[in-house]
């Protein structure tokens, strides 16, 4: 099953391109099969992996948590299973 993991954070101000060059230089291991990085108004980052696993499954890795000072607030995380369309 498909499983995407989504992390999003608001970026502190005057930080966008901090934060967004941040998200850049992390790396996930492993390495998820695909991976996209998106920018929003409001200063937010948003980060997509895709992975194939089961929707409970615990061990996915995540981007952490970025550096205090460049956010507003704590990072907002979603887990979504693919459904049959």
């Amino acid at each position: 099953m498909t499983v995407a993991l989504m992390w999003e954070a608001r970026a502190a101000a005057g930080r966008a391109a901090d934060l967004l060059a941040w998200v850049r230089e992390r790396e996930i291991v492993p390495e998820p099969p695909r991976r996209e990085t998106f920018t929003a108004p409001g200063d937010r980052v948003l980060v997509i992996t895709w992975w194939e696993a089961a929707p409970d499954d615990a061990g996915l890795p995540e981007l952490p948590e970025p550096p205090p000072d460049l956010i507003r607030r704590p990072v907002h995380r979603w887990r979504f299973a693919q459904v049959e369309s």
